[in-house]
């Protein structure tokens, strides 16, 4: 059985490892977070904002030319045609609800990719409360076209100097913000990391992914259960989201693609599943990139979202366990898959999302499998990317 337990592990990963001054914020979610899901009142004002205001549910496409071309059945599970464009809003729109009755008068975020804090913003905009999302300097130049959708909705975005100055870094600097500010301050994180509840109620909220792909599957195929679900893992809230109803459906195959950089082994990488070992990094016990004394080795991907030196314990304990199957992807291959998937299908990917699509050149299946794609986000803010790059592919050199 693969479940969170009382004290926020899976298996040996998970736990609150946090300072003191933050105890008492993290401890009120903890004895509460259950309790106020459960509520049907919360419920019903969560799937009617889903509903409403997000657009769900998502489609479930069966991408026709893909599967051809692979010889097998491809289905596309789209958040990206969600509002603001991923599967971020899922999550913060639970949070924000769940900061309102908590009381909370402020909100943080971090943001790598920009989508989490687009999605912050947003559902900050929607509720009235002021919202101060932190990125890394870097992300803030490569993830521009979000970064002004941020502001445009009202949100104040705060550069992280330190570190690499990317997404791990932008997380250490809204946790001491958040240590600062813990009476009337909810911090929503945009992934299924960090201290006990986070990574279970983000995955909570989340599950509305698999939750939908069941009885889509269903209409589609006659079966509820796909041979293979494929998503992209840097922290893994799109993976939550998608693995949660088969979690304990062994004969569903769970790949988690993440980001190789230039190579595993080139020291340009996040491929944490092969290179890290077992620590702490932003409140709980997983695995992460670091040198021998526990020092984080800083993380490299082309893709903002991917560019994490850990992944959340759920998916520590998926891979460690044997449960999930992971897949270590480099930009160039992401690129190419983004490319043949916006000439195959008229979509354009997301550069994180693109990281799954390209296991399909390397994992095996049968002709007569359903694999279903977790299609995370659209690739509008990644199109400075792919057109700085699309020459070489045009000539080959990719």
């Amino acid at each position: 059985m693969i479940a969170v337990d009382e004290r926020g592990y899976y298996g040996e990963f998970g736990g609150a490892y946090i300072p003191e001054m933050l105890y008492p914020n993290v401890e009120e979610l903890r004895q509460q977070y259950l309790d106020i899901m459960q509520e049907d009142t919360f419920q019903k004002e969560f799937h009617r904002l889903l509903r409403d205001y997000v657009g769900r549910p998502s489609p479930l496409y069966l991408a026709e030319r893909l599967s051809e071309h692979y010889n097998t059945n491809i289905y596309l599970k789209r958040e990206d045609l969600n509002h603001t464009g991923a599967h971020k809003i899922n999550n913060t729109i639970g949070q924000i609800l769940m900061a309102k009755r908590l009381g909370k008068k402020r909100i943080i975020a971090e943001t790598g990719a920009g989508q989490h804090g687009v999605a912050t913003a947003t559902v900050c905009a929607l509720m009235g409360m002021p919202c101060v999302v932190y990125m890394g300097a870097v992300d803030i130049k490569r993830q521009a076209p979000n970064v002004s959708r941020m502001r445009m909705l009202g949100a104040e975005v705060r550069p992280a100097e330190s570190g690499s100055r990317t997404l791990k870094d932008a997380t250490n600097e809204a946790i001491r913000d958040w240590i600062n500010n813990p009476v009337d301050t909810h911090y929503i994180i945009g992934s299924a990391v960090g201290p006990h509840p986070y990574p279970d109620m983000v995955a909570r909220f989340q599950s509305v992914i698999s939750e939908e792909m069941q009885w889509q599957l269903e209409e589609h195929t006659g079966s509820a259960k796909p041979n293979a679900v494929i998503a992209c893992v840097g922290g893994g809230s799109n993976a939550a989201g998608a693995y949660f109803h088969y979690l304990n459906e062994p004969d569903v195959r769970l790949i988690a693609v993440e980001a190789a950089g230039k190579g595993v082994h080139s020291g340009e990488s996040a491929a944490t599943s092969i290179l890290g070992t077992k620590g702490i990094i932003h409140g709980s016990r997983t695995l992460l990139m670091q040198t021998k004394d526990g020092q984080i080795v800083e993380p490299y991907s082309l893709s903002a979202g991917l560019d994490y030196p850990g992944i959340g314990p759920m998916h520590a304990h998926l891979i460690a366990s044997g449960r999930a199957e992971a897949i270590s992807i480099t930009d160039e291959d992401a690129l190419k898959a983004a490319y043949f998937l916006s000439r195959k299908e008229g979509i354009i990917p997301a550069l994180e999302t693109s990281h799954a699509f390209a296991a399909l050149d390397v994992m095996e299946y049968n002709s007569s499998d359903v694999i279903v794609i977790c299609l995370s986000g659209r690739g509008d803010k990644d199109l400075e990317t792919f057109i700085n790059h699309f020459d070489d592919y045009q000539n080959g050199a990719l």
